[in-house]
């Protein structure tokens, strides 16, 4: 069984709630599997470092995760329109994965969570893509022929799902963004699987 990793970064829980969206999306397709993981939180050097596996949520992403995946799903939260800080920190620890080529060719994708509509949702998903197109990956978005983005009062966008979490964090993934999610999903996991049997 192939297996596309979604790999995010979730301070409050609202990109872990659209991670496991896009994950339902990715399993929707025969014969692929969801390897949910995630990264740990960067602190600076007087702060207590994070334990070796998380208390709640999926285990930590470890650099086999990427050599092991058939296609790659990166997910965070909206940093002054960029992608938070231990995501960025994990990707600038995969220079060996690039030198090997190990991600080339395999289909990629983004979502990201944002606690307004204008808080830099597609910036952030813009970022994401940067060291994936680095790593020679097929950069996959949302066509228009999902027809959650033409009504969409809350998260999506073509770059990748999203999804306003509101000031506080606790507002829920609406049925759009849902669908959205799992649309993305989806089309990962397609990719990747047509990739393979071409190969």
């Amino acid at each position: 069984m192939s297996e596309i990793l979604i790999l995010y970064y979730s301070r409050h829980g609202a990109t872990a709630q659209l991670a496991r969206h896009v994950a339902r999306g990715v399993e929707e397709i025969g014969g692929m599997h969801a390897r949910l993981r995630q990264v740990p939180p960067v602190a600076p050097v007087t702060q207590t470092a994070a334990p070796p596996e998380p208390e709640t949520g999926a285990p930590y992403a470890a650099r086999e995760d990427l050599r092991e995946c058939a296609g790659l799903i990166l997910g965070s939260p909206t940093r002054f329109g960029n992608m938070a800080a231990p995501l960025k920190y994990f990707l600038d620890s995969t220079s060996a994965e690039w030198a090997s080529g190990s991600l080339v060719g395999k289909p990629a994708a983004a979502f990201t969570s944002t606690s307004s509509q204008h808080g830099g949702q597609e910036s952030t998903l813009l970022s994401m893509h940067l060291p994936l197109l680095h790593h020679g990956m097929l950069i996959v978005g949302l066509p228009f022929t999902e027809h959650g983005l033409s009504v969409t009062r809350d998260g999506g966008t073509p770059y990748g799902a999203s999804h306003v979490a509101g000031t506080d964090g606790a507002r829920a993934v609406s049925e759009v963004e849902r669908d959205l999610a799992r649309a993305l999903g989806r089309r990962v996991a397609d990719i990747a699987q047509r990739l393979g049997a071409a190969a």
